[in-house]
């Protein structure tokens, strides 16, 4: 699928910000902010302390129906059981968010089209991927959305976004 900044969508990651003294400062993005894009946002920080890497990670929403809430309950516990732990309140995303971060990850091709048409420049546009490029053994892109689904649900985007974390983490070394 074509972006209107003429790339593709599921294209792997292009190269990353060359590392300075700075951390690199990446956002995870979903829909409310309360399932993937929190999880995403532990398993990153998760990934990084394993390896003794230093970066900034924040998670926020393209919608504002969770604003202020913490990480869903369900989503919570699936992390929990493999060791992960969400903290936070829901925000939604805002364009001066291009201004903050280096590299603003969407869980879905939805939110990346979202986040992409908020961009103020093409510069700012090129600095949303898609989370799960990181991923090399990843077949769809996509993160699903465990909120309406089942348990296993959750389980599933845990591991997904533990995998992709680690990719990413692995591109910044």
């Amino acid at each position: 699928m074509e972006g209107a900044t003429g790339w593709t969508i599921a294209q792997r990651p292009p190269s990353l910000p060359v590392m300075t003294k700075a951390p690199i400062r990446v956002l995870a993005v979903c829909m409310g902010n309360i399932c993937r894009s929190p999880t995403a946002e532990a398993a990153i920080l998760e990934a990084a302390r394993d390896v003794g890497l230093h970066i900034e990670v924040d998670s926020a929403g393209t919608g504002a129906w969770h604003e202020g809430e913490p990480p869903d309950a369900r989503m919570t516990r699936a992390a929990a059981e493999v060791g992960l732990h969400l903290n936070g309140a829901a925000r939604q995303f805002d364009p001066s968010d291009f201004d903050r971060f280096d590299l603003i990850l969407a869980m879905d091709t939805n939110n990346h089209q979202n986040v992409v048409a908020m961009a103020p420049n093409r510069a700012a546009a090129e600095k949303v991927q898609m989370f799960r490029s990181y991923d090399p053994a990843a077949e769809d892109l996509d993160v699903p959305d465990p909120y309406y689904g089942g348990e296993q649900g959750f389980h599933d985007v845990v591991a997904m976004v533990r995998a992709a974390a680690g990719g990413l983490v692995r591109s910044l070394l």
